[in-house]
């Protein structure tokens, strides 16, 4: 568990994420609407070397974020608004995780084996500004998380 204080934590804790990300990494987060789980994918995406706009994918469903703007390709992804799971396929996300990253917001319009080595990321309000930060990291983290 880590508690973050406030958004430039969250942003910290992201960027030093995207430092370890490669391609084949999964990462699921979850979390109420507000909570922070875009902040911290900005930061994530920041610490890939992108340092434009991140915008919430809520209405796009897939931002993809390629190199030269990032060190591997990655794709900020939310499942929000997908009511059925069978039209999850047509997003292409496999096709992602060939040759680069997946962030992923609302994970669980997806099957659960899905992310069976991913790092899933929960994060709750505890107070005005603080978050909690909890995981569940899979084999393929081994070594990488949690952040020393």
């Amino acid at each position: 568990m880590v508690i973050l204080e406030n958004e430039e934590a969250t942003l910290d804790l992201g960027r030093k994420l995207g430092t370890l990300l490669r391609a084949g990494d999964k990462i699921a987060m979850t979390g109420t609407l507000g909570v922070g789980k875009t902040t911290l994918a900005r930061g994530i995406l920041e610490g890939l070397g992108y340092h434009g706009e991140v915008p919430s994918p809520t209405f796009a469903i897939v931002q993809q974020y390629e190199p030269p703007e990032t060190r591997i390709a990655a794709a900020h992804i939310d499942l929000y608004r997908i009511e059925d799971p069978d039209e999850i396929p047509e997003l292409g996300l496999e096709d992602t995780l060939i040759d680069g990253a997946m962030i992923v917001e609302w994970p669980d319009r997806m099957p659960q084996s899905f992310w069976k080595d991913a790092l899933n990321i929960e994060l709750e309000i505890t107070g005005e500004d603080n978050r909690r930060l909890t995981w569940a990291a899979g084999n393929a983290w081994n070594n990488r998380w949690p952040l020393t």
